[in-house]
């Protein structure tokens, strides 16, 4: 069993390496009659796409998505849609140096220790590159959402980088894509910027912390115990490449938290229920409430860095190593894009789930 796919109705499976000749996703599930375009979901790749500015990787690849299968005359058939996506932009050279090392903070070594083979170009399998793939499949539920629930968007940003942190009260969404970052602040992007560029000179690279919001997903998806909303979320979110911490509505800080604070009031509005506040981040057992989805997640720092790092080589020998090649001196950046498209994943995935077990039918209050 390879687990290369994820969901329940609603299925992706991902296949292709770094530098092999394309990469892409199979993905089972759509619903027939939604209506898809290779333009459609273009807008959501160009967006993780690498090499637009100093801040991210400068290998140029187009990452132009074409739809194999699935989709005839602009509307999905209900059979599985097949995504490619060409790499154009391989210098597998510059990993010739580290074909029998490992490098620190990489798979490589356990990679090697499993399955007794590994690509050692630009990691293979456990490349970033691969989300490609998964932002590609996320365009696609993107379009299923937009179909049959108009009003949800999802949204990621920035909300720290290293020791720069995003500063709430300057929040502003509409500047969310006026910049490298994907951050909400735009009194904070040149600070960003000066301080991105200074590891980047000194051949180093930062960890991050990306936040992604859900509004104006219904009420009652998730279920009890197994197939909760957001142990679901969490698992797609640590799938990510150098994700190694997920939060929920407060997270870590509910630890911090008495009773009397951390549970949402709730009142009756004249549409029904209404919470007063979010510390659930939108989610209560399991099952979202109808309030804002909130996940939060930190990345790790870039492990592809020109210092010399400590290893050992595949005879057990010690060497120093030194990753060249073209790296995200923050791969927290391009997380943003790949995090909305596994939220898309997971939320579709969750409606159709609750529409073959409920078809829709709620709790009446009031």
């Amino acid at each position: 069993m390879s687990m290369n796919t994820f969901g329940h109705i609603f299925r992706v499976t991902t296949w292709g390496e770094s530098h092999g000749p394309a990469l892409g996703a199979t993905v089972d599930g759509c619903p027939p009659g939604i209506e898809i375009s290779e333009e459609f979901i273009q807008v959501f790749l160009d967006r993780r796409r690498p090499g637009q500015s100093k801040m991210t990787t400068q290998r140029q690849e187009p990452d132009r998505v074409r739809i194999l299968s699935g989709v005839f005359e602009g509307r999905s058939t209900g059979t599985p849609i097949q995504l490619m996506i060409e790499n154009t932009d391989q210098r597998s050279k510059d990993y010739g140096a580290i074909a029998q090392a490992f490098r620190p903070g990489h798979a490589d070594i356990t990679y090697h220790l499993k399955y007794g083979i590994r690509d050692y170009r630009g990691g293979g399998r456990s490349s970033a590159r691969e989300t490609a793939a998964r932002v590609a499949a996320g365009g696609v539920a993107q379009a299923v959402l937009k179909a049959l629930v108009p009003g949800l968007t999802i949204t990621g940003y920035m909300v720290q980088m290293g020791d720069k942190h995003l500063n709430r009260a300057n929040f502003d969404a509409d500047e969310i894509l006026n910049n490298p970052f994907f951050l909400p602040d735009a009194t904070a992007v040149a600070d960003w910027t000066d301080y991105l560029e200074g590891l980047r000179k000194a051949q180093n690279s930062v960890g991050a912390a990306v936040e992604v919001v859900a509004t104006g997903c219904p009420a009652g998806l998730g279920a009890p115990i197994y197939a909760k909303m957001d142990s679901d979320l969490a698992a797609a979110m640590m799938t990510i490449n150098a994700v190694k911490g997920v939060e929920i509505g407060e997270g870590m800080a509910a630890a911090t938290l008495m009773g009397t604070e951390n549970a949402d009031e709730i009142v009756m509005g004249p549409e029904g229920p209404e919470f007063l506040s979010n510390h659930a981040g939108g989610i209560l057992g399991g099952i979202t409430t109808g309030q804002p989805i909130v996940v939060r997640f930190a990345v790790k720092p870039t492990s592809s860095i020109l210092t010399p790092r400590r290893s050992i080589n595949a005879a057990g020998e010690p060497v120093d190593v030194v990753t060249k090649g073209r790296h995200d001196p923050c791969v927290g950046i391009r997380a943003v894009p790949v995090a909305e498209a596994m939220m898309a994943c997971v939320i579709l995935d969750h409606l159709l789930l609750d529409r073959a077990q409920t078809d829709g039918v709620r709790g009446e209050i009031g």
